[in-house]
């Protein structure tokens, strides 16, 4: 059944409470790889409750994270989500998010895009407590098949990276168990765990969540080009370029302009294939 733009962005916002406290928090960094050296100081940050500060990328699965998927379901749009694909993630932050807290989370359609062959439903959910809004999440959703609706094409966002050398390069490995241990935040698409399935999928063994990546890179520019300190993050946007696999090593190159971050996130393993595209922090 063809997407019916209209009344998916007409439909009501959804609306939940979610709750999270500090063991939500350090179980998400350690999907993310935190707490190695587990004595180091600056990992302490992400691993201790008297130390704990929070990576903004959790807010992709606070309150059980991926009710993004069940704004699938929503009016107007009956997909098949074997054709399902996370394209792009950003989040603006208005405040640092809290050790621990309890919000009301409201989620709707807020766009519809027609590719042809394919449709990209960006949803959006925007989350407040009771001292006001926290964080605004879109999460890009490419479907494939389901263009053809007569919708608009949609703006093609591309940063051009510098053509000078990286400011900074870090690699991150990821361990061989780290996407057993991410899934545990939320997302428990079997395609991060199980061989069998993955080979359905056409991998020959798991991979890793792309959110994963998003926020092992995140990590990466707070503890290096933001001296450790995760309130100046004030916004995080990015593209799925590719995938990679937990035991390969992440190469995060990044130039440092005012105000910004500009990432660029490879497969080291894999002659450097594009992970993460289009990837910006911005900062204060």
């Amino acid at each position: 059944m063809p997407i019916d733009a209209a009344k998916a962005l007409a439909a009501d916002p959804r609306q939940g409470e979610i709750a999270w406290d500090h063991k939500d928090i350090q179980l998400y960094h350690l999907g993310l790889g935190a707490g190695l050296p587990a004595t180091d100081p600056d990992e302490l940050r992400y691993t201790l409750e008297s130390k704990l500060h929070v990576l903004p990328s959790f807010a992709t699965v606070a309150g059980a994270g991926m009710a993004m998927m069940g704004g699938l379901a929503a009016p107007g749009i009956e997909i098949n989500l074997a054709n399902v694909l996370h394209g792009g993630q950003s989040i603006e932050l208005h405040r640092p998010i809290p050790v621990k807290g309890s919000a009301t989370s409201t989620a709707k359609v807020a766009a519809l895009y027609d590719k042809g062959k394919a449709a990209v439903v960006v949803l959006r959910t925007e989350v407040a407590d009771a001292d006001g809004p926290l964080w605004t999440s879109d999460a890009q959703i490419f479907v494939r098949g389901e263009g053809g609706f007569g919708g608009e094409r949609g703006p093609s966002v591309r940063e051009e990276l510098p053509e000078r050398a990286p400011d900074r390069v870090e690699e991150r490995t990821i361990r061989e168990e780290q996407a057993l241990l991410y899934r545990l935040s939320g997302d428990w698409n079997p395609l991060h765990a199980d061989p069998e399935f993955a080979k359905l999928a056409g991998f020959d063994r798991p991979i890793l969540h792309g959110l994963c990546s998003y926020g092992m890179t995140l990590k990466a520019v707070v503890d290096t080009a933001l001296g450790g300190d995760v309130s100046r993050v004030r916004a995080y946007r990015t593209r799925f370029a590719g995938i990679v696999f937990p035991g390969e090593t992440l190469r995060i190159r990044m130039w440092q302009e005012p105000g910004r971050v500009l990432v660029a996130v490879t497969a080291a393993d894999r002659d450097d294939a594009p992970v993460l595209a289009d990837t910006v922090v911005e900062h204060a």
